[in-house]
């Protein structure tokens, strides 16, 4: 009887174990797969803001072409997309390139001939379009990050988070150039 006894409580101990290692499995694998989700929205991020500054040097272009007197506006474009273009993005170099890129597109406004022209319209369209697509990764970029917290604050993943090495995941913050553009879209002026 004290063998059965004995038996029945390392048998006890050793599911015990093996359901709490499964459960520890499990909750590294969903943390995982969720941090990775977070990271793949930073990288659509940086895919947007290539895209953006891949753009610019054909709007700067286009517009010499027709307002090439314009040279303090197009220096300062050129400057911004090469400051926001070298390295890491940073808030700050993100937000000196939307103001130059206002600048540069408000020139249209001031050459009819620039606001007609079929390539400007172009570049106008498909700088509309990055900003769209910029919009969408960062607001897919904070669900992930919204649904990696969430899981990792969750009991029992809480218990085991931070011994695993899952950090807390920041949220897209908007810079002090978007702060007013929350929500809205794009003008495009032809």
């Amino acid at each position: 009887m004290i063998e059965i006894f004995g038996w029945f409580w390392t048998s006890a101990i050793v599911v015990i174990a093996v359901a709490v290692v499964l459960l520890l499995i499990g909750i590294y694998n969903k943390l995982v797969r969720l941090r990775q989700g977070v990271r793949q929205g930073v990288a659509d991020i940086d895919a947007q803001l290539r895209q953006r500054h891949d753009l610019i040097p054909n709007l700067v272009e286009t517009v010499k072409g027709y307002a090439g007197h314009e040279s303090a506006t197009l220096e300062a474009v050129i400057a911004a997309r090469n400051a926001a273009a070298s390295g890491a993005p940073s808030a700050g170099s993100e937000a000196q390139l939307r103001g130059a890129l206002d600048n540069l597109l408000a020139l249209g406004e001031a050459y009819p001939d620039l606001k007609a022209s079929a390539n400007f319209q172009s570049l106008q369209h498909e700088l509309a379009d990055v900003e769209d697509k910029l919009a969408a990764a960062r607001r897919a970029l904070n669900a992930a990050v919204a649904r990696f917290n969430a899981a990792r604050e969750s009991f029992p993943a809480v218990l085991f988070a931070g011994m695993l090495g899952f950090a807390e995941a920041d949220f897209h913050r908007l810079d002090a150039s978007e702060q007013g553009r929350v929500d809205q879209t794009p003008k495009v002026a032809f």
